[in-house]
């Protein structure tokens, strides 16, 4: 990562000494210039690039934004500290450099991702830990100052965040067979309550909605390293459906990285065939939920098999379900019959 930063810095020392204005050189990540990898099963970034010169007027605050990111990246890689998105649009105030406000901050962030073709983890940049992991895996951390120490992730009740590092830790032993990544908090607490890990002989992952790119990386690495199959519980609509295909083939938003899908991933529920079958309590979707139905149909990743089914019945039906309505049928009636029949059914999918 030094090597890949000092390179930037000499780009710029080069233009200067040679009289031209300093620029970088990013990927476009225009729409049309994502498209949809057959072979490796995720978006992707094609062969445009766009430029980000100090000479042009209208880019100079932008590329003066990249150019001092990637010195504060430097110094943090350097020294070996970390920071975090919200952390980054405070630092900049104190070297007056002016981001409008946090989502310009974390647009920037990205751009420099994809000039160094690495995740913003790579150069010591977490977003806010929200997510979470608990079950029988025991990791040694890599950290300065706790290397060597090692822990078991079924040791706290609650779980632990997937912040830096655990998303650094070296995966080291476990007895279970199974990853469930599960949408909802709450229902990750009842699950290690019920003691699903133990029952499933599972790892389960809280991904806190959609999963934060640090959660993406540790399911790859559980299924790469591990070689655990994972699948995935998320409510019965179409935001669902999505979570669940953004684990196993990326997003758009992040299509210039790599490693932080789960090809071979599956998506257990709830399914709109599920709301009926189970005869689920529902709500009205809204008409933001179909437009994202719409939208969805679109996409190349939803034109065949079980995944263009589900959304043509969410339109159908225009109802949607959360996780909790099972507890219609009793507080562990998730846990005791839909997770087995669901994980029975993934044997044949």
């Amino acid at each position: 990562m030094l090597s890949l930063l000092e390179q930037q810095g000499i780009n710029i020392y080069d233009h200067l000494d040679k009289g031209k204005f300093p620029q970088f050189v990013i990927p476009s990540r225009s729409v049309s210039n994502i498209v949809y990898d057959k072979k490796i099963r995720q978006y992707i970034l094609g062969n445009a690039s766009a430029v980000r010169s100090s000479r042009n007027m209208s880019q100079l605050r932008s590329y003066t934004q990249l150019a001092w990111l990637a010195f504060f990246v430097n110094r943090l890689v350097r020294e070996g500290k970390s920071s975090t998105l919200r952390d980054i649009y405070y630092s900049s105030q104190a070297f007056s450099i002016d981001f409008e406000d946090q989502p310009e901050s974390d647009n920037i962030i990205v751009d420099l991702e994809a000039v160094l073709t690495s995740p913003r983890e790579e150069f010591h940049i977490f977003p806010e830990e929200r997510s979470s992991v608990f079950g029988d895996l025991t990791i040694e951390y890599t950290v300065p100052g706790y290397e060597g120490k090692r822990m078991n992730l079924s040791d706290h009740p609650d779980g632990y965040l997937i912040g830096p590092s655990l998303s650094s830790a070296e995966l080291v032993d476990t007895s279970a067979e199974l990853v469930i990544a599960i949408e909802k908090g709450g229902l990750f607490t009842r699950f290690v309550e019920e003691k699903v890990h133990k029952k499933f002989k599972a790892i389960i992952v809280d991904t806190a909605g959609q999963a934060p790119r640090s959660t993406r990386n540790l399911l790859r690495r559980l299924n790469n390293e591990m070689g655990l199959p994972v699948v995935i519980l998320a409510d019965g609509d179409v935001y669902g459906e999505h979570i669940a295909m953004v684990i196993k083939s990326g997003s758009a938003n992040a299509a210039h990285l790599r490693e932080l899908t789960v090809p071979d991933a599956k998506w257990l529920g709830v399914w709109a065939t599920d709301i009926e079958k189970y005869k689920l309590p529902t709500i009205p979707m809204t008409e933001s939920d179909i437009k994202r139905i719409y939208d969805l149909q679109k996409d190349p990743r939803y034109q065949e098999g079980n995944w263009k089914k589900q959304l043509e019945v969410f339109l159908k039906l225009k109802r949607k379900a959360e996780l909790e309505a099972f507890s219609k049928y009793g507080l562990t009636n998730i846990t005791d019959k839909y997770l087995p029949a669901k994980l029975e059914e993934s044997k044949s999918f």
